[in-house]
């Protein structure tokens, strides 16, 4: 195994379970948030030791993200000051859910990123360019992971909730002409820069490639986020850059998970959580408790273990196979995730 991440993938699951509960609910230095709530929970949250226990608090409730302080999440600190970035959701389902990052949860997650981008082939020392949400989106902090990992990252201006807007309005002339918006600003760095790689989203590269093919098959690879890629994306992909890097990552500002290796039909596009931090489980749409059998179809379940945030049992809008990754790996996988066939809202359009 990877000596990047091995020391995180030998963490005992139970283990890091009671680490993570205990410093939440510690009467003098846990997180105000989960105190406020131990009074109303039918059980002693500090009785809890293994993992699986942690089903005993139901489904997290969303819209708490949506109201509350970020920072009331966060383990109390003593007189030192929080540090940190408040980061929100895209706002797909409603309003956005803001979650606090300290220093030390986006250094855990750039272990697992700088791993992705060395087992996926990227080489150091190339210039990428960033075409993602910005500003209060986490997925724009991938800029300065890259620099981390060597590169020279140039960017583009995208505000995914204004596209969203339009498309909820039935702006859909609107919607392409910020889509062409998008891709103009790709194509001007792509076509007078030297550009190695390409970080963006599954629907905006498309759309990247229908207008600019010559461009798009000047990248080196790319490295798609978010959400849903289909097999058929995935392998128009792959040819046009001439079976050039496509890396994938699933995930959104509560937790990722990253692609693991797929066949070139693209049949099955499997992703690891960021282990111990984050663990995904896919289970039954008509009840969250049962965990589906592999390679079935279900309802995507995600549990954060951050030392500094602790969300247990936060029922996704995505739908997944549960994916077995073999003896390597101490968790489950999840693989051909696309959005509940049953969610409202906008659709995925560019992210």
């Amino acid at each position: 195994m990877d000596a990047l991440i091995a020391p995180l993938l030998q963490q005992d699951l139970d283990d890091w379970t009671r680490r993570v509960v205990a410093r939440h609910f510690d009467p003098e230095g846990g997180s105000p948030y989960w105190l406020g709530r131990a009074a109303g929970l039918p059980f002693d949250p500090r009785d809890v030791t293994r993992y699986a226990e942690l089903a005993e608090f139901g489904p997290f409730p969303l819209e708490d993200l949506r109201t509350i302080d970020p920072a009331s999440l966060v383990p109390a600190s003593g007189s030192a000051p929080l540090h940190g970035c408040v980061f929100d959701s895209g706002g797909t389902t409603g309003p956005p859910c803001r979650i606090f990052y300290t220093g030390k949860m986006l250094r855990q997650r750039g272990i697992w990123r700088h791993w992705s981008f060395r087992s996926e082939g990227f080489e150091r020392g190339r210039v990428w360019l960033q075409a993602t949400p910005a500003g209060p989106h986490i997925v724009g902090h991938g800029a300065t992971e890259l620099v981390g990992y060597g590169a020279r990252v140039y960017a583009i201006d995208f505000d995914p909730r204004w596209v969203k807007r339009l498309v909820r309005q039935g702006r859909l002339a609107e919607a392409d002409a910020y889509t062409a918006h998008l891709v103009g600003q790709i194509a001007d760095l792509v076509g007078h820069r030297r550009i190695d790689y390409l970080s963006t989203t599954p629907a905006l590269f498309r759309a990247f490639l229908r207008a600019e093919p010559d461009l798009a098959g000047s990248l080196r690879g790319i490295r798609v986020a978010g959400t849903q890629i289909t097999p058929a994306m995935y392998v128009s992909f792959r040819a046009a850059l001439l079976d050039g890097i496509v890396g994938r990552t699933y995930g959104n500002t509560l937790g990722v998970a990253a692609g693991l290796p797929a066949p070139p039909d693209g049949s099955v596009l499997p992703y690891i959580p960021n282990y111990p931090q984050i663990t995904m489980t896919v289970t039954s749409k008509a009840d969250w408790r049962r965990t589906v059998g592999y390679g079935a179809v279900g309802r995507v379940l995600l549990t954060v273990l951050h030392e500094d945030l602790f969300l247990p049992n936060v029922l996704e809008r995505d739908q997944a196979s549960r994916y077995d990754t073999g003896p390597d790996w101490p968790c489950d996988g999840v693989a051909d995730v696309r959005p509940l066939q049953d969610t409202s809202g906008a659709p995925e359009t560019l992210y």
